[in-house]
């Protein structure tokens, strides 16, 4: 079996050897499905993965814009369509200098799996750009939106391609890129997600990727009886997904002592309590400010900069930040420290080493094509109050995202329990997110 997925690895090495990020969210995946396929007659010959790992389409663009001093800048933007065997292809729109194809094609292919483990009819895709919004004024971000927006628009669309919003890329950035659409388009249609809440916007969805990830984490205690009342937990991040998963943990009981971003974290013995939180929101969100200026606003937090929170001990980690940040040391750390159950809220910020040693461990860990879910999932609920132009109160949705995710959680049991009772996760998610587009493929021939 290993000889499979080696010769299965080189051909898409071949291939794709100049995109590590990709590679890595590709192997993951084929050491799991890879042997699941071979006892599965329907799928044996007929080259689905390989046929997975392919974008359906891949687009590169030029993104023109002026800034405030009238000097002409360029960036390029991207869009990577990778699957829409179940629906139209979603996955969101990422304005980061550390944009590249690899980056975007691992997105797109674990949006693939994330969006077929919602159960709603979604395709996979991605997109962004290397502009870099931090340091740019309202009117430079909305010029770069509004140009990147006149060359998107031919690729997407409320049956097409419905992109949302991802690192870099927020409630601003979706008001700017979708009244361009508009006007290009001269509609008002559901294809961006994300959305204001006068003009299309689902309540739940900014809190969403948070709260599902610490749902998920919480459905993983429940199956030994265990919850989120009095555990210390660690975050990582200080954006939109940190910010809701430190609120909703908070609200089952749990005290979140840490919170980073690029310069360093901060380690509040104390817990960050729902009045601290709520100056990170102000500072991360109208602020744009470092997570440092915590430590000088509460004197009993630490500001460790350079640092990561994973040295920090707690019973269970939440990593939100960006892919690749938790690595073998750091989870050596966290399992000696006690931690008992890690859900992801980034995409892949785990490396390869990190999810060897939990695995060894035996202890929960839930992986982000499973555990931060919610942000899409409720992107398709946005996308159906669309379509029937109606608005869901926000308990409604907030049920539907608890439920979806004790639905992901479930289809993780089925696959992923060995016949000792411990759950990978990892292989449940894979393998119950590529059933569902798999069958869809096979359904619709060699297209």
């Amino acid at each position: 079996m290993q000889a499979k997925i080696d010769a299965f690895m080189e051909e898409v090495r071949a291939r794709n050897g100049h995109e590590p990020e990709f590679l890595q969210a590709v192997q993951e995946v084929a050491e799991t499905v890879i042997p699941y396929i071979a006892t599965k007659e329907i799928y044996n010959g007929k080259n689905i993965l390989l046929r997975m790992v392919e974008p359906e389409r891949a687009i590169t663009f030029r993104v023109p814009w002026v800034d405030d001093n009238g000097k002409i800048h360029v960036n390029r933007g991207y869009r990577i369509q990778m699957n829409s065997a179940i629906g139209p292809y979603k996955g969101g729109l990422r304005f980061h200098p550390t944009v590249t194809m690899s980056v975007l094609k691992f997105l797109a292919f674990e949006q693939v799996f994330k969006n077929s483990l919602t159960t709603l009819p979604m395709g996979g895709g991605k997109g962004g750009s290397d502009f870099d919004p931090k340091g740019k004024s309202d009117d430079e971000i909305m010029r770069f939106c509004h140009s990147f927006m006149s060359e998107l628009f031919r690729h997407i669309g409320s049956n097409t391609d419905v992109p949302a919003g991802d690192i870099g890329v927020g409630g601003r950035e979706i008001g700017f890129l979708f009244g361009m659409y508009r006007k290009i388009r001269n509609e008002f249609t559901g294809v961006l997600t994300g959305k204001g809440l006068t003009w299309g916007g689902s309540l739940i969805r900014p809190e969403a990727t948070g709260y599902g990830t610490v749902y998920f984490a919480q459905n993983m205690l429940e199956t030994k009886g265990d919850s989120f009342e009095g555990k210390t937990v660690t975050v990582s991040g200080s954006g939109n997904v940190a910010q809701y998963a430190t609120e909703k943990a908070t609200q089952l009981g749990a005290k979140v002592v840490t919170l980073s971003d690029s310069s360093g974290y901060i380690y509040d013995k104390d817990g960050i309590d729902t009045d601290k939180l709520a100056f990170v929101m102000e500072l991360k969100n109208v602020k744009r400010g470092r997570i440092s200026e915590y430590a000088e606003k509460y004197p009993s937090a630490e500001f460790h900069k350079g640092k990561t929170p994973w040295e920090v001990a707690c019973d269970i980690a939440l990593p939100c930040a960006t892919q690749n940040e938790l690595n073998g040391d750091d989870a050596g750390k966290l399992i000696e420290n006690g931690c008992i159950c890690v859900s992801e809220g980034a995409n892949m910020p785990s490396t390869p080493e990190a999810i060897a040693a939990f695995h060894k461990a035996k202890i929960f860990f839930a992986p982000g094509k499973a555990s931060n879910a919610g942000g899409v999932a409720t992107s398709g609920l946005e996308m159906t109050q669309n379509s029937l132009r109606y608005k869901w109160t926000r308990q409604e949705v907030d049920d539907k995202l608890m439920q979806i995710m004790k639905e992901i959680h479930s289809s993780c049991l089925e696959y992923g329990t060995d016949e000792n009772g411990y759950v990978d996760y990892v292989k449940g998610a894979n393998i119950a997110g590529f059933v569902k587009v798999a069958d869809a493929m096979l359904a619709q021939g060699v297209v």
